[in-house]
């Protein structure tokens, strides 16, 4: 009888063990207030370094852009931002971000923030980033070629060159605790 009793009461208690079903909306609100903090952050950081000027920007980018990040996470989410055309190659995508980033470039009428269970204890998380008009002088269609020159000298493999305002231009992600 005492084994009957508590069978039902953990099966009351842990109801939602099922890993492919998640409340989206609840995963959803998580993930955007974990990378807030990045974006809000990377984003002073971009706008502080454009005011130095355009190749003084590239190089204040480079060495704040992933200490910004490195910064953003908590005990509870580890966050950051990929694309599918990569400036730095330590910021390419995980193997579960790859399918996602697919389907924005296909579906760009469907371009909400998703969630993914990436395995019983963890939840991703990723929403669009769209160039916006300051971008365009590092990351656009026609680059100065002085900034050119550095973009060269710090980023070998660039590849994060003609955007226009608006476009579609990565994903910031969370790797969010279900616990």
């Amino acid at each position: 009888m005492w084994r009957a009793a508590l069978l039902a009461s953990v099966i009351l208690v842990f109801p939602a063990c099922d890993k492919d079903r998640i409340n989206e909306s609840y995963w959803r609100e998580r993930g955007a207030e974990a990378v807030m903090p990045l974006k809000k952050n990377l984003k002073r950081a971009l706008v502080k370094a454009v005011e130095q000027g355009p190749v003084e920007a590239v190089t204040a980018c480079h060495a704040v852009a992933p200490a910004v990040t490195k910064g953003a996470g908590s005990r509870v989410a580890r966050v950051g931002r990929t694309s599918h055309k990569l400036r730095n190659p330590s910021n390419a995508p995980k193997l579960w971000m790859q399918p996602l980033l697919q389907g924005y470039l296909t579906a760009p009428d469907q371009m909400e923030p998703r969630v993914v269970v990436l395995d019983d204890d963890t939840v991703g998380y990723v929403e669009p980033i769209y160039l916006q008009p300051m971008c365009v002088t590092c990351h656009g269609t026609a680059i100065a070629p002085d900034v050119l020159e550095r973009i060269d000298e710090l980023y070998p493999a660039d590849d994060a060159t003609g955007f226009e305002p608006g476009h579609f231009r990565g994903i910031f992600w969370a790797e969010l605790s279900r616990n």
